[in-house]
């Protein structure tokens, strides 16, 4: 997978409300309420073009029975994929477009972690412009290293997840 990060496209906005509508579509009652999520959901912020879609559902389980209605849809289905209690489904190949993390309800610290990491960014210009720095350093650095890319981030996502999390509950 080539790693490309690229200055923020407000077109990203309208590509997850496509995909949201075709999730909402094809889930119905099993879904409870869908996120724009990561990078893409950030304006200002440089991103790989991938969007990331949160979803809370009903019953995680349930998504596995649908499968064949993802992949119909054009994802590849992962399973858990490292994080338990997650389903992931990832859209495009090596020309990724759209990415799902899926949560029953009740996975709490995963839903909240995800979305107080956004909206922490969205609240935080200096943050949000470190991050799309070192994104865009990784990049040229890993061009081809998905893990290298990702293992530098790390350190700085952990830390700022933390932040978020803390301001989350300050500003409830």
């Amino acid at each position: 997978m080539q790693i490309t990060v690229v200055d923020y496209d407000s077109n990203w906005e309208t590509m997850y409300l496509k995909e949201e509508q075709a999730l909402k579509e094809m889930l119905q009652e099993d879904l409870i309420s869908s996120f724009h999520i990561g990078s893409t959901s950030v304006s200002g912020l440089k991103a790989k073009p991938i969007i990331d879609i949160l979803l809370v559902v009903n019953d995680i389980a349930g998504l596995d029975a649908l499968s064949s209605s993802f992949e119909k849809l054009g994802y590849e289905v992962m399973g858990e994929f490292g994080i338990k209690g997650r389903r992931y489904f990832r859209k495009g190949g090596d020309n990724r477009t759209h990415q799902i993390h899926a949560f029953q309800f009740d996975q709490v610290q995963d839903i909240e972690r995800h979305l107080s990491f956004r909206d922490y960014l969205r609240q935080n210009p200096q943050v949000c412009t470190a991050y799309g720095d070192l994104k865009s350093e990784l990049a040229a650095k890993y061009p081809n290293d998905i893990e290298g890319y990702g293992d530098g981030k790390d350190d700085f996502v952990k830390k700022v997840e933390q932040e978020a999390l803390k301001w989350h509950w300050k500003t409830r």
